[in-house]
């Protein structure tokens, strides 16, 4: 859904505006934050034109390398990063900082921008900038984050009660879900590092505000912590993977034990009527009275015999 949202002061108020023509009626210092979600390119034209900034394609935002998401000049900061949508999908967004005022580009809904907005009306004082806008959804989203890594943390320890319970019907589902839990995590841990770079570089910016740098410094060691449970995260799913490997290879030298043992207690009764099935003439056995219930006795009497040798030796 497109929408513009302008957040500006008014005689110690907040207020919000989404008509673009409220740019040219509002002293520009009283504006702090100006959200676009999916407007269009004759409004992005006249707010580049009106604080003088370039406002980047999604395509441009998408195809940035890396190393190239944080640009800084003497009055601005450009920061691109990469929200999570509840999917696990990525939705990149731009920030735009220029004399105080927060420009965002974004492309969809995000709970993180909505959650920081219910932030600014409980206490609009502690938002004077835009700087202030920008730490805010930066502590909002990683918190975000650190829900998100919760909720694949209980998933595993679902995955591993699962396996517990069923452990002598495992199926391929089992291990898709293993890695599908595995590209979670590895999605979490991308989107968390690309705003540990961002931060990192904030803190070295020469004109953010100094009362922010503490809560900067504050969300690089959350950051730091999140690492440390996607880290746990994969050790887990790398256990849990070994666990159902090995106990796929028990399920199978079970069933491989079974044909054995099968195989070995059906050798002798099978050698008994081979010798008796053949067609020699001399056969003194074919011509006795009690030749064919001897024989079947010493069939059974052989499974016996390999059966009582099994369980002492507690092949069975």
């Amino acid at each position: 859904m497109s929408e513009l949202r302008i957040f500006y002061h008014d005689d110690g108020r907040l207020k919000i505006s989404k008509s673009i023509e409220t740019i040219k009626k509002v002293d520009k210092q009283n504006i702090i934050w100006i959200d676009l979600n999916d407007v269009s390119e004759e409004i992005e034209d006249e707010l580049e034109s009106f604080l003088k900034i370039y406002i980047q394609e999604d395509e441009e935002i998408e195809e940035i390398e890396m190393s190239s998401r944080y640009i800084q000049t003497d009055d601005s900061i450009v920061a691109n990063s990469n929200f999570l949508l509840d999917n696990y999908e990525s939705e990149p967004v731009s920030f735009i900082v220029k004399n105080g005022i927060l420009v965002s580009v974004r492309g969809s809904e995000l709970r993180s921008f909505n959650e920081t907005v219910r932030k600014i009306y409980a206490n609009t004082s502690n938002f004077p900038s835009g700087f202030h806008v920008l730490v805010t959804l930066l502590e909002t989203r990683v918190e975000y984050d650190a829900d998100m890594i919760e909720d694949a943390t209980d998933l595993i320890t679902s995955l591993s009660k699962t396996m517990s319970s069923t452990e002598d019907s495992l199926d391929e589902d089992i291990l898709l879900q293993i890695k599908d839990l595995q590209e979670k995590v590895m999605i979490i841990r991308q989107n968390i590092m690309d705003k540990q770079r961002m931060v990192s570089n904030m803190l070295k910016c020469n004109f953010f505000p100094k009362d922010l740098l503490g809560r900067l410094t504050m969300v690089i060691k959350d950051i730091n912590s999140l690492f440390e449970y996607t880290r746990f995260g994969f050790d887990r799913l790398d256990y849990l993977q070994d666990t159902f490997l090995g106990m796929v290879n028990i399920q199978q030298n079970k069933i491989i034990k079974i044909f054995t043992v099968v195989t070995v207690i059906f050798m002798p009764p099978t050698m008994i009527a081979t010798i008796y099935g053949m067609n020699f003439t001399v056969m003194p056995e074919l011509n006795w009275r009690f030749g064919y219930p001897l024989s079947i006795m010493a069939m059974v009497l052989s499974v016996v015999i390999v059966l009582f040798y099994f369980k002492r030796n507690k092949w069975l």
